[in-house]
């Protein structure tokens, strides 16, 4: 008689344990177009059953995109009744014409700001601040936080920001943004659970406290990545090139191993005990919302919450 076979206990489904117990955020690019500006509303509104704790829209570089992305902010507010977000940059601005724009958003009714640095107009040049401007995102901080009692986010780099000498330089910087006031880091996009877990350890070691959420891009474009990746210095691993590798001419088949490749991500960091995420979207609802489903959230969990909170 053969001897019985043993069979290693299979570990639980990835999203077995996903409870839904997650805050979200959004983040859009300002469109071009009217009819642009109508796709990111629809975009948005789809998004919104989700309850996101807020959703931001990016400025182009130097600048070049401060009136699409006012026009896109009150327009999410407006029409979606979301917390709406204004990304706000150093670049090719003066103080005084800075402080203006977040007066305005006040003004608005935006409450939340997003103080970057910022990058040049002109690809692959080094960063130079405006003689009469905020000069890092640091001050750009504090100039916010002495106009208005905004909410600020900054930005983080688990890789480092490829302007930084090392990672102990690129942590004083984050240091220097929170001791200015801001409230949140959001990472930059990373491909790997272990890369931001010991970038949390790192920023705690350095006596940054504030929340810390991770940045997370549904792939889509192997050529957009690339060239997001060289901007924000993340590692693209070789990986993620053999899984793409041939399905440039099947979209469907690609979204598919795009919301794969996050999802694992995501699964991994609420393992690890993540509850906070932010959602790179590139204007495309569908990918981030099978995501934030796998997670367990679910539109009426949601309007239930918003009820609980109104009662």
């Amino acid at each position: 008689m053969s001897a019985p076979v043993v069979i290693d206990r299979q570990p639980d489904p990835l999203f077995a344990g996903a409870a839904g117990d997650v805050d979200v955020s959004f983040e859009f690019f300002p469109p071009k177009s009217d009819a642009a500006l109508a796709n990111l509303l629809a975009t948005a509104g789809g998004l919104a059953p989700l309850g996101p704790r807020f959703v931001s829209v990016t400025y182009g570089a130097g600048g070049s995109t401060r009136g699409r992305t006012q026009e896109a902010v009150l327009g999410i507010a407006r029409e979606t009744g979301l917390k709406a977000a204004a990304h706000l940059t150093c670049v090719g601005a003066s103080r005084s014409e800075v402080d203006a724009i977040a007066d305005q958003y006040w003004q608005d009714g935006v409450r939340h700001i997003v103080a970057l640095r910022g990058d040049m107009p002109e690809p692959d040049q080094p960063y130079r601040p405006h003689g009469e401007g905020y000069a890092n995102a640091a001050a750009l901080v504090a100039g916010l936080k002495r106009l208005h009692p905004f909410e600020v986010s900054v930005a983080a780099y688990p890789e480092c920001h490829p302007d930084s000498t090392d990672v102990a330089a690129d942590l004083d910087n984050l240091w220097r943004k929170v001791d200015a006031g801001a409230d949140r880091a959001l990472t930059q996009f990373f491909f790997s659970a272990d890369t931001f877990f010991r970038f949390r350890d790192q920023a705690a070691a350095r006596g940054i406290d504030v929340e810390i959420v991770p940045g997370i891009l549904p792939v889509a474009n192997v050529a957009q990545l690339r060239r997001f990746a060289g901007m924000c210095g993340a590692t693209i691993p070789p990986w993620i090139d053999r899984v793409l590798d041939g399905l440039d001419e099947r979209p469907a088949a690609r979204q598919l191993v795009a919301a794969t490749i996050a999802a694992e991500l995501c699964a991994a960091l609420y393992a690890g005990g993540v509850r906070q995420f932010h959602f790179y979207t590139l204007n495309r609802a569908e990918l981030t919302y099978a995501i934030c489903h796998l997670l367990g959230l679910r539109p009426a969990a949601a309007e239930q919450e918003a009820v609980a909170v109104l009662a």
